[in-house]
């Protein structure tokens, strides 16, 4: 299976792809973030954010999608900002028919470090070793994009196919329903 993996931002929108199965090793196949200016308008950003997603998808072709779920914060223009480019990520999904699945950060964690409030620095470092890669993937957002990538592989194939079933009931034909 790969997986995107995608921690969103409107800054910094970390994307990672993973292919690997439960009991199986992962591997590695793309990572980074996708930026946007804080002075660009937010209509632009949201342009850009959906223009990188869409191009990564395009050439690296996942299987599933996993969102970070957007929790509570204090800064609430972080949260809608948040909350916009996880909607992005989530359309451009279902425009090609991929199943999506949200998992917080809590879960995350706890899918790759065993405890659900490990801090990024921890979590940086079993994703490191659990893609035996030779360097931490930097920044932290692009770390955070590959833990929710992992934690879908090992545990979200049952939510995947449930999420597939979902979309491919409400598009007969491929058609969405108004």
């Amino acid at each position: 299976m790969r997986v995107l993996g995608i921690d969103p931002g409107l800054t910094r929108c970390g994307v990672g792809v993973v292919e690997g199965a439960p009991g199986r090793p992962l591997s590695l196949v793309s990572v980074g973030v996708i930026r946007t200016s804080p002075d660009d308008d937010i209509a632009l950003r949201l342009l850009g954010i959906e223009e990188g997603i869409n191009a990564i998808m395009d050439e690296l072709k996942p299987d599933a999608v996993a969102v970070e779920r957007v929790f509570a914060q204090h800064n609430v223009s972080t949260v809608m900002g948040t909350a916009q480019a996880a909607g992005i990520a989530m359309v451009a999904a279902a425009r090609r028919g991929l199943p999506v699945a949200m998992h917080t950060p809590s879960e995350a964690k706890a899918a790759i470090t065993g405890n659900g409030r490990a801090d990024k620095a921890q979590v940086t470092a079993m994703v490191t070793r659990l893609l035996r890669l030779d360097a931490a993937p930097k920044p932290a957002d692009a770390a955070d994009a590959l833990a929710l990538a992992i934690c879908h592989v090992w545990r979200g194939g049952a939510q995947s196919r449930l999420a597939a079933a979902r979309l491919n009931a409400a598009r007969p034909n491929g058609r969405t329903r108004i």
